[in-house]
């Protein structure tokens, strides 16, 4: 029977971008995800934005607008993340609705009714000027052990001593300068240290396989502390200005942004089927039919930092309240991401923006294999290194897995017209198949990513051996050697189809065009697909390209920061007037440091042409890679003025060029023409479509463009040297 599943990741804070460690666990949760509805279970993915508390009203204060216009600014920017990452929630909500609004307070009352909500006064610091009480977070002050001078009430950075608010010299609060004073207020507790809670608490957490080893041993201590180290009550409530949920029948106090937030989880799903998007997307239940019934299953894919609240206050507050509510069945928590093996740091280029990295047209799957081959089933960092994620990338996904398709195809299209024919006993595939596929889904389940790729790129390692072994190249020049030929080539596509059913969670976009493109199917690949031994093949079309180290240069230069509108105008100004990608605009945003570097005269001892280009070395030369290609469609492109759309036939396959030649050129005229490509350019993201390399032409100072052309006997496919 297919499993029920509400999934949900961390709730990022709406004051601010997604960052790297955002991307990572959604990365993480949406491969999860992506396996068990190929499997086929039922899924429901939802996030939301947390969008309140203190940190939110003042941001939005010091800006100059209201709290919710910041939300939407920074809610209007998720999509290009999500959508660029190929992250796919089924909903996505905030935590400032309608429907959090009522849950939080329904849960609330919930809860006082069952006796767990207190109130007693607390004595704490208020900003005279601010007129708000004050979090440690915004009070500095000297530190009572070594002096040093603008120290949080928290801790001292100078000599790591732990204070109290109380202890500061001279405290004044960050947020106006005032000297605050101790003002006393009643503030609403959870009476998390109930003997109910207590009990609950330690039967939930020895369920098994609900939590990590790591995060059970860690929520223990908390349960079983004594003295200080005590489990204590829970403060849910903040005294205005305070941006947040009213308490009910509390005027001028609100929900602690921590109680409202992960009740945000639920109401972004109560919207995601309030809304009938449950219902398009084929779930015939309620809200509340689904949230109570016995199978449905409630997991949450979290940071460690987090584990906190999602062990202890957060699990207590939905087994109080009582059905519909239900407590998680699982908590997955993992670790940060580092680089190079140190934190995040913007300033020493340590950091990775997940938005330049779109920008810079780096692939997203790229990223998503890196991770995925990164993570385990444990609460572990992990370190994105720079050279260990090219040689990954280039080496497993171009050098391994698309290069069995990539090789075999060929054969296949030209000597069988696209038709597979095994040799001996298929029945041993297709159980060798499903035996591998029954690994591999395992690792999936367990959340071993990396357990997954390794067995998915070891399979991809034997059918590569197997497919030198056998040498085709050879067999293809005797045609006694036929069937062995079309056998061998057959078997390697076949392992190939298994190959993007294993690793089609990690990477939908590639998997999706292998299905239809390459196999002709009109769905997507499920676990089934497995064991299916396919029977043709339509012509293979570019897949993926390396990694081009250059591209690491600009991801990490942070002196030039992000793309601004003006650059991003120049950037389709020049896919209009180019013919094709811009190889000029490549290689200078690709090494932007030392373009600044470089002084505007010319060097003593370097040579110029006339033409003021400065010369290169035949090694330099060598690196482009000029092909004979042959127009075999040509066609206008609609909302363009200058593109044209030429499909290249270069032998070995076939490639789309947008190319700037509409002026000079009929579209019927240029169809079985041969003309020059360079074949080694990255795929360029234009308005239009993916521009897989550039045709060459000629122009001078007078008008005209003038597509080059090889002499007559050139072939598809020869090189140009």
């Amino acid at each position: 029977m297919a499993r029920k599943l509400i999934v949900t990741t961390a709730l990022p804070n709406a004051n601010g971008p997604f960052h790297i460690g955002h991307i990572m666990e959604y990365i993480q949760a949406d491969i999860w995800v992506r396996f068990q509805r190929m499997v086929g279970n039922v899924v429901h993915f939802v996030c939301a934005d947390d969008a309140h508390g203190a940190p939110i009203m003042l941001k939005a204060e010091s800006e100059g607008i209201t709290p919710q216009e910041l939300v939407a600014r920074i809610a209007a920017e998720r999509p290009k993340y999500l959508n660029g990452f190929y992250i796919g929630f089924d909903h996505w909500h905030s935590t400032d609705s309608p429907d959090n609004t009522a849950l939080s307070q329904d849960i609330y009352r919930r809860l006082r009714a069952a006796e767990l909500i207190y109130v007693k006064p607390v004595e704490q610091f208020y900003d005279p000027v601010k007129g708000m009480f004050l979090a440690d977070r915004y009070l500095k002050g000297e530190c009572p052990n070594c002096h040093a001078k603008d120290q949080y009430a928290d801790a001292c950075e100078v000599c790591s001593i732990v204070n109290t608010p109380a202890d500061l010299i001279s405290p004044y609060s960050t947020l106006s300068g005032a000297k605050p004073v101790m003002r006393t207020s009643d503030h609403y507790f959870f009476r998390l240290s109930d003997d109910r809670c207590v009990e609950f608490l330690r039967s939930w957490l020895t369920t098994p396989q609900r939590l990590q080893p790591q995060v059970l041993n860690k929520a223990r201590e908390w349960l079983s502390g004594k003295g200080d180290e005590a489990l204590g009550d829970w403060d849910i409530s903040r005294d205005a200005p305070y941006f947040g949920i009213p308490i009910p029948d509390a005027p001028g106090k609100y929900f602690y942004v921590w109680l409202d937030a992960p009740v945000g989880y639920l109401a972004a799903l109560k919207n995601y089927f309030d809304t009938g998007k449950a219902r398009a997307n084929g779930e015939p239940l309620s809200f509340e039919e689904f949230l109570a019934a016995p199978d449905t299953e409630q997991l949450h894919f979290i940071g460690k930092d987090i584990i906190y609240f999602h062990t202890l206050f957060w699990p207590a507050m939905l087994k109080f309240a009582g059905p519909p509510y239900k407590v998680p069945d699982h908590v997955y928590a993992h670790g940060f991401i580092t680089v190079s093996g140190e934190k995040m740091s913007k300033s020493r280029g340590t950091g990775i923006s997940p938005l330049r990295y779109l920008e810079i047209g780096m692939n997203p799957e790229w990223l998503r294999y890196y991770i995925a081959a990164k993570l385990n089933a444990n609460v572990e960092d992990i370190d994105f290194n720079p050279d260990d994620f090219i040689a990954r990338v280039n080496s497993d996904l171009v050098g391994k897995y698309v290069n069995i398709a990539s090789r075999a195809a060929n054969f296949i299209s030209r000597h069988f017209g696209g038709e597979l024919k095994f040799s001996g006993d298929t029945g041993l595939l297709a159980r060798e198949a499903r035996g591998i596929a029954a690994a591999v889904a395992g690792h999936y389940e367990a959340r071993e990513l990396g357990k997954a790729m390794r067995e998915i790129m070891a399979l991809a390692d034997r059918i590569n051996h197997d497919f030198d072994a056998h040498q085709p190249w050879v067999l293809a020049k005797d045609p006694a050697n036929r069937t062995e030929l079309q056998d061998v080539c057959s078997r390697a596509l076949q392992g190939f189809r298994l190959l993007t059913v294993l690793i089609a969670p990690v990477l939908p976009e590639v998997a999706g065009r292998v299905a239809r493109e390459l196999f002709g199917m009109t769905r997507t690949f499920t676990w089934s697909d497995a064991d299916v031994l396919p029977e043709r093949i339509n012509s293979y079309q570019h897949l993926m390209t390396r990694v081009d180290p250059k591209q690491l240069d600009v991801l990490f230069d942070v002196e030039s920061g992000p793309k601004t509108a003006t650059d991003a105008n120049l950037a389709r100004a020049e896919a209009k007037a180019a013919t094709g990608a811009n190889p000029a605009r490549a290689a200078a945003k690709s090494a932007p440091a030392a373009a600044k570097a470089a002084p505007a005269a010319t060097p003593v001892g370097t040579k110029e042409d006339s033409s003021g280009a400065a010369t290169i070395s035949i090694d330099e030369f060598k690196r482009v890679d000029l092909r004979v290609a042959k127009i075999a469609n040509a066609e206008h492109v609609e909302g363009a003025d200058k593109l044209l759309k030429l499909t290249l036939d270069l032998g070995f396959e076939t490639r789309t060029v947008f190319a700037g030649i509409k002026s000079a050129y009929d579209p019927a005229l240029l169809i079985g023409r041969l003309t020059v490509v360079v074949a080694n350019l990255a795929p360029r993201k234009m308005r239009f479509g993916l521009s897989e390399g550039m045709v060459l032409a000629a122009s001078g100072d007078e008008p005209g463009l003038y597509l080059l052309s090889p002499d007559s006997g050139a072939k598809p496919g020869m090189r140009i040297s």
